[in-house]
């Protein structure tokens, strides 16, 4: 069905800024996620876990806890698959993975000898695929599937009118345990202007059909460098501009440095270290004045994502009513993700500085033992190996402390850095602009964390994952036969490096020795 020929929307249709166009693909993504005229069940009497929040963190709680055969209620205001699947990482890297494919074919044959290509690419057909491909990723996130594991879904809004007891309208939950895992959400700065203008977030750039000759992006972390490459390759003329003095702050500062200048080739203009003095909108652009270097400029586009950061939704929970603090970061939590309110725990976006759906996801497992079985067969936030990737061109993948952590933690680190322009495979691929660093406990190969940036870096910083939660130092890690060629081979490189290192001095004279001895 095009969105043409599709009948009014139903009255349950989310703001048109948050879900647009009203096609099939939207449809069915609403059919699975909020489906019109849901009867909620009776509840029950008590249950043994109510979950406020249907994103990664509410959705693994559930089902985790009905497959143990507890009675539980899940509550969600909004769609279910919260802002992951929704707004999140399943349209991004849809989108990215378009961008991807319109920069490869455009440099095709200046990089590898292929077809000269000319002309645009149809970007309402790259939005429909990310409709497309989202919607039929939300029947696992479904309410009917969730229904059939035996939860007691509930849609509404949930508020707190006890310290064991929440409400849904005029539905009262009353529960042995509580898990709220209501995310987060996009944060808007306070800069003039702004509030009285039609501005994106990551909630409503994927509603467009139309690409943006122009687009001013406001925030250099991931989602602000992710979209502003990912709308440069697909065309836009993409200017981003950001408070930091470099892109990606929280990264390694050569990483992010090298995915700086890819940005740049790829067309987007960066401005650092940038202060926003104004936002307007006169109906057809935008104006976004700001000064960087002592330096005022104006830039016009025809759209504006501000991707600033995210705010915790702990809007309406009436939190005060059963007894639960907050901080400025959001809920707060011990290290088993027990709020003030022993009763109830807090896991994801909504109390954690780690804002990834896996982080979620893995949360989830540890809290719902912790609710139900008083810790047995849970555990703590703080034992977690945590990787982060940054989806820019070159990605930029991060597992365990950096060095500037693993010294404030009494550390003192010795950092190992292998080229991607010393691996056989990079040089084929032509990709050769990353490197991995491993940061190690100095004197051994005791693995503290790691970054990597690469095409797929992702995809392999989770072989430093496994050594780091399972204790396998650098050494073991080398031991491991890589296929040739393969990037993954940057590992073994990395411990032969250190092996290397422990030849002193004293080493190379017994060998010397030896090899005298039996010559």
């Amino acid at each position: 069905m095009s969105p043409s020929s599709a009948s009014a929307p139903p009255a349950n249709w989310p703001s048109p800024v948050a879900l647009e166009p009203y096609d099939e693909a939207n449809a069915e993504l609403l059919r699975a996620v909020a489906p019109a005229g849901y009867t909620p069940p009776t509840p029950h009497a008590r249950y043994h876990l109510v979950v406020i929040g249907a994103g990664t963190a509410g959705l693994v709680s559930a089902a985790i806890a009905a497959s143990l055969g507890a009675r539980v209620a899940l509550v969600e205001r909004h769609m279910f698959g919260g802002d992951c699947l929704n707004f999140g990482c399943v349209p991004s890297k849809a989108l990215i993975r378009s961008a991807r494919a319109w920069r490869d074919a455009a440099t095709a044959a200046t990089d590898f000898a292929g077809p000269q290509v000319r002309g645009t690419g149809d970007f309402g057909a790259v939005m429909e695929r990310l409709r497309v491909l989202r919607a039929q990723l939300s029947e696992a996130d479904s309410v009917e599937r969730f229904a059939g594991l035996g939860v007691h879904v509930f849609l509404g809004e949930a508020r707190f009118t006890s310290r064991e007891s929440v409400a849904v309208g005029d539905t009262t939950l009353r529960f042995r345990r509580a898990i709220i895992a209501t995310g987060a959400r996009a944060s808007v700065p306070p800069i003039p202007g702004l509030a009285d203008t039609p501005y994106d977030t990551n909630e409503t750039i994927f509603s467009l059909t139309d690409l943006p000759a122009r687009l001013v992006v406001i925030g250099g972390g991931p989602i602000g460098a992710e979209l502003a490459q990912a709308f440069a390759r697909l065309g836009s003329d993409v200017a981003l501009v950001h408070a930091d003095d470099r892109i990606l702050p929280r990264d390694d500062e050569d990483a992010a440095g090298i995915v700086a200048r890819v940005m740049e080739r790829d067309g987007v203009c960066i401005s650092n270290g940038a202060r926003i003095e104004s936002v307007a909108h006169d109906g057809r652009e935008f104006t976004v004045t700001y000064s960087s270097g002592g330096v005022s400029t104006t830039a016009r586009a025809e759209r504006l994502l501000v991707a600033t950061g995210r705010a915790p939704n702990t809007e309406g929970l009436a939190l005060d009513q059963a007894g639960v603090d907050r901080g400025k970061s959001g809920i707060t939590v011990d290290d088993r993700f027990r709020t003030s309110n022993s009763r109830i725990l807090a896991i994801g976006d909504v109390s954690s500085t780690l804002q990834f759906t896996h982080v979620a996801d893995a949360q989830a497992r540890l809290a719902v033992p912790n609710a139900l079985f008083f810790g047995l067969g849970g555990g703590r936030n703080s034992r977690l190996v945590v990787p982060r990737v940054t989806y820019t061109a070159p990605e930029v993948a991060h597992v365990g402390l950096t060095p500037e952590e693993a010294g404030e933690k009494g550390e003192q680190v010795e950092t190992l850095r292998i080229e991607l322009a010393s691996n056989d495979r990079s040089v084929l691929e032509g990709d050769t602009a990353g490197f991995l660093k491993v940061f190690l406990r100095k004197g051994s190969d005791h693995i503290l964390g790691a970054t990597l940036v690469a095409a797929h870096a992702g995809e392999m910083i989770g072989e430093m994952g496994v050594a780091m939660t399972h204790g396998l130092g650098l050494g073991k890690l080398g031991k491991t036969i890589h296929a040739y060629p393969t990037q993954s081979d940057v590992f073994r490189r990395a411990a032969d490096t250190w092996r290397r290192g422990r030849l002193t001095p004293l080493a190379q004279r017994i060998f010397a020795m030896w090899f005298r001895i039996f010559s």
